[in-house]
């Protein structure tokens, strides 16, 4: 699966050729394949606040994936089944993930920010039968786990209790010895749900291929990854796809060390303590625990880091935050993007000349991706249109879990349509614009939010920005702006003034916002999008706004 030896991008892009065994097992991959090799070679590290740091090896991570995927077997559990992970980052977490596949069962990674409806929503349409949890996600099972009749088998981490058994009694109890299971690259492997930005969740499926098919984009933005030293840590949720896929599990595969640390909210001072300690060479940050580094003032004097590279996906990267991070953490960010139904299939690369401040990259090899209209035909260069990626592609899900009719409305054609909105230049460099349902259509133009919050964000008091369309009589919609100030600026008149006058004078007279609101934080999901839909709905009804 790995890219060939190039110099270039177009050589890289011309001579790369898919090969995926017939058989092949995520579990295996991850684990196993170094294991009986390299037994000793330490896989994870967990950073403990307290210095205690830990380790685990590629044979103990062998051993105990295997013993608790017998207990699962006694307990039940078939291949096909799904198998709840609500979990924070641990070694258990990993663990459990290996097992899941060895037996040929279905990770069903799950947040630990869901609340009780969006748990039971999950747990439901899924059917899971077990579930992996700790004391905190117990809290949140209890009101509804009477509603969950298939959810027979709970365990957690933090020891057993009643009606719960303990990870560590299980894993201690079964011998460390299972015989894989005989699985292909199309066989289910992994559900994940889609973040609900637009609409109902739903259960993206995936089968055993789509890990190999994430790794010529790991090589590509993490720049000939892996190199000696390497060593990955990402302050995403590893039941998000972009920290399960853009991390865990192709880090494991390729042999690099992967770094986790204790659920948290986001702490740049703390983001840059666990990289330092723990000797981090490469990282995935989202934009937007990106733009809450800012709040360090010249990181590199106070902190030793080695980063070699910095991935980023999720929302757009933005020139802003391109620019701070090279001026401040002296690394070019290489921006990629994918989604939960078919994951990075763009992506810049510095090292291979990748790379233009505002733009998201060019389709890593191994992959079609064009913009095209909604009958799935090609646009012109430089018009906009859906971002959209040719099938068959090793990424590409299977289906939406027990929705055919939601599944083929995903394609027009062979082409899958992301609802993304982006275009692309003359040199096939593809900058998104923004969710089909976030384009703002104002006095006849289309504007993406995109761009807006970028520029947003350059403004010396701003921390975290989100635009939307608010209905208006005149111009159908007007551009409205929610803005996290800085720690120690106070909301006023005068500033959501200046700051109007920032984006007109930077981009144009129709994209700046008419109306600024200041909030204390803006609503996520838990991979840190933000959800412009929630924000849509209170523009419509509120009105607390310094309008112009």
């Amino acid at each position: 699966m790995k890219l060939p030896p190039r110099d270039t991008y177009e050589a890289l892009y011309r001579d790369f050729r898919w090969e995926i065994p017939a058989k092949f097992n995520i579990g295996h991959a991850v684990c196993d394949a170094w294991a009986e090799g390299e037994p000793d070679r330490i896989c994870l590290q967990h950073f403990d606040p307290d210095g205690d740091h830990l380790s685990m090896t590629y044979g103990a991570l062998r051993d105990r994936s295997a013993a608790f995927a017998n207990a699962l077997s006694a307990l039940g559990v078939r291949a096909g089944d799904r198998v709840a992970l609500l979990l924070p980052q641990s070694f258990e977490t990993v663990v459990a993930h290996v097992a899941i596949y060895k037996m040929g069962a279905i990770a069903l990674p799950l947040a630990l920010l869901f609340g009780a409806e969006a748990l039971e929503y999950r747990l439901k349409v899924s059917g899971a039968s077990a579930i992996v949890t700790n004391q905190f996600g117990l809290e949140r099972l209890r009101p509804i786990r009477d509603r969950l009749p298939e959810l027979v088998q709970v365990i957690s981490i933090d020891g057993a209790e009643k009606d719960v058994a303990g990870f560590a009694d299980l894993v201690a109890a079964y011998p460390p010895l299972f015989e894989l299971a005989d699985t292909g690259p199309d066989d289910p492997a992994l559900m994940i749900f889609t973040s609900g930005t637009t609409g109902p969740p739903k259960g993206a499926l995936h089968g055993h291929r789509v890990l190999p098919g994430h790794i010529p984009g790991m090589q590509f933005a993490h720049e000939g990854f892996p190199q000696a030293g390497d060593k990955l840590w990402t302050p995403s949720d590893w039941a998000w796809a972009g920290g399960l896929l853009n991390a865990l599990l192709p880090s494991l595969m390729l042999g690099v060390p992967v770094v986790s640390s204790p659920a948290q909210k986001f702490d740049p001072h703390t983001a840059f303590r666990i990289m330092v300690e723990m000797g981090v060479r490469n990282a995935f940050i989202p934009p937007t625990a990106l733009r809450l580094l800012k709040a360090v003032d010249d990181p590199r004097a106070h902190y030793d880091l080695k980063l070699r590279t910095i991935g980023s996906a999720g929302e757009a990267l933005g020139r802003e935050t391109f620019e701070w991070a090279r001026s401040a953490l002296g690394i070019s960010v290489n921006e990629f993007f994918g989604q939960t139904e078919c994951n990075f299939v763009l992506s810049s690369s510095a090292a291979f000349g990748v790379s233009r401040p505002g733009a998201t990259g060019k389709p890593v090899p191994g992959h079609r991706v064009a913009v095209v209209d909604a009958d799935g035909v090609e646009v012109a260069l430089g018009e906009s249109g859906q971002i959209a990626i040719r099938r068959p592609d090793p990424v590409m899900f299977l289906g939406y879990w027990r929705d055919e009719k939601a599944t083929e409305a995903k394609f027009a054609g062979d082409w899958l349509l992301t609802g993304d909105i982006g275009r692309q230049d003359t040199e096939g460099y593809v900058s998104f614009v923004g969710r089909d349902d976030d384009v703002i259509t104002s006095s006849g133009y289309r504007i993406g939010p995109s761009e807006i919050e970028d520029c947003l964000g350059g403004h010396p008091a701003v921390q975290l920005a989100a635009a939307v369309g608010k209905p208006d009589a005149v111009r159908t919609e007007i551009v409205k702006a929610y803005v996290v100030l800085v720690p120690g600026r106070e909301p006023s008149e005068a500033l959501a003034v200046e700051i109007r006058e920032w984006v007109k004078t930077r981009l144009s007279m129709h994209e700046y916002p008419r109306e600024i609101e200041f909030v204390d934080a803006l609503p996520l999901t838990t991979s840190g999008k933000v959800i412009r839909r929630l924000l849509r709905e209170r523009a419509t009804a509120e009105d607390r706004a310094f309008p112009s």
